[in-house]
């Protein structure tokens, strides 16, 4: 079968949640697919990376964009009833790219990775199609809305407004849509516009987050995730200003590493915080992690599956983190991670993990168990293999006859 893939961050090499989901769809695929790969990079760096995914499809086509361009593109479309962000995902080049593939190859299915990008196959009606949303992403606008300032939460409520209208128009123009958590599936099916909805879960590489040698600092915590991300600034601005201060009363040795690409000054000003460590960009997380007594996601706001928790349970580093985050992990609470939500509960679940040798070694050998069991890339893609089944037999499937509408035989 040849497959159309197109998604909004070009997926190789897969070190973000945004390449992570695609980049492993693709590799499944293609092993018994023909699978071509449209997207956008956004540098000369960005580009060259690109071709590693070379052997991992039949071809690909990376559309360069300049990052100016596009946050200008943002600004145009303020006044208009389309969402800014899809500005930031539009390009002519990818445009035109995607409209000479369909023009010059049959393809048996057309699959999208995130909503910003399927306006660019949403008119195509001749070919199946696919939309994974992955996570709904006017919720997160929404969620935004809550925690800014005026008037910048009416600029985001009005966003998410805007972006939720538009994901039910696509919704209707794709045979199928998917999410990644059954939470964000719950949303999609609230709209009650999709002709067919499912989901299938992230999973992780637990061979490559395996447990080290054991050695770890017992006083270390350790949050990960990109720190140009909102989400993640957020949560450590809160945590160091309303937990730290708890736990240091019990704990005076305590140290906190924020590990994570692209820290603003703000963030990197809580490195003046004592025992408190941003490293910025770093080559391999893995070390990091590994050397940490847990890591703490404290979001509170999260959407979809949170990558993080999934690489840290696995690497056997347990995770005390909001009951937001964990909504997206398969995972029972008390059981495979510690849940919090108070800046006292925190404390409390985290100084229990700290203080209590065989309390962590018990987190992290059933947290790592779980991801191997329920978080792993070989079920998810089985998952998704049946999904793209239910998909082609859609549109097999014989319409029926209006008469028997009618008289509700349908």
């Amino acid at each position: 079968m040849r497959i159309l893939y197109v998604c909004h961050r070009f997926p190789f090499p897969p070190k973000r949640g945004g390449k992570i989901r695609p980049f492993n769809m693709i590799k499944h695929l293609s092993g018994d697919h023909e699978v071509t790969v449209a997207s956008l990079v956004r540098s000369s760096t960005e580009a060259a990376e690109a071709d590693g995914i070379a052997p991992f499809c039949y071809l690909y086509r990376a559309c360069k964009v300049n990052p100016t361009i596009q946050s200008l593109r943002m600004v145009m479309r303020l006044p208009s009833l389309l969402p800014s962000s899809f500005g930031f995902f539009y390009s002519r080049s990818l445009a035109r790219t995607v409209q000479q593939l369909l023009q010059h190859r049959s393809f048996d299915l057309i699959f999208v990775h995130c909503s910003s990008v399927a306006r660019y196959v949403a008119d195509i009606a001749s070919i199946p199609k696919i939309l994974d949303f992955g996570d709904m992403d006017s919720h997160k606008w929404l969620d935004y809305a809550r925690f800014k300032p005026f008037p910048m939460n009416t600029g985001f409520w009005l966003e998410g407004a805007k972006l939720r209208r538009e994901e039910q128009r696509l919704a209707r123009r794709f045979d199928l849509c998917t999410t990644t958590t059954r939470a964000e599936w719950d949303t999609l099916e609230s709209y009650r516009c999709a002709n067919a909805t499912d989901w299938f879960p992230n999973g992780v590489d637990t061979e490559y987050f395996a447990p080290g040698d054991g050695r770890y600092d017992p006083d270390l915590i350790s949050f990960m995730g990109r720190m140009d991300y909102y989400p993640n600034q957020k949560a450590m601005f809160d945590f160091c200003a309303n937990v730290l201060p708890l736990l240091r009363k019990h704990r005076a040795a305590i140290k906190l590493e924020i590990i994570g690409a692209d820290p603003p000054p703000a963030v990197r000003r809580l490195a003046r915080l004592p025992n408190v460590n941003v490293t910025g960009s770093v080559p391999d997380v893995r070390p990091y992690l590994r050397r940490s007594a847990l890591m703490v996601a404290p979001l509170s706001i999260a959407r979809g599956t949170q990558n993080k928790l999934l690489e840290s349970m696995a690497a056997g580093v347990p995770v005390v983190t909001s009951a937001l985050a964990a909504a997206g992990v398969d995972a029972i609470p008390g059981e495979h991670l510690h849940v919090a939500t108070t800046s006292e509960e925190y404390c409390n679940a985290i100084l229990s993990v700290l203080s209590d040798p065989e309390e962590r070694t018990r987190l992290a050998r059933s947290g790592r168990d779980r991801m191997q069991s329920h978080h792993n890339w070989e079920s998810s893609m089985r998952r998704l293999d049946s999904i793209i089944d239910r998909c082609l037999s859609l549109r097999r499937r014989p319409p029926v006859p209006a008469t028997a509408q009618q008289a509700g035989l349908a």
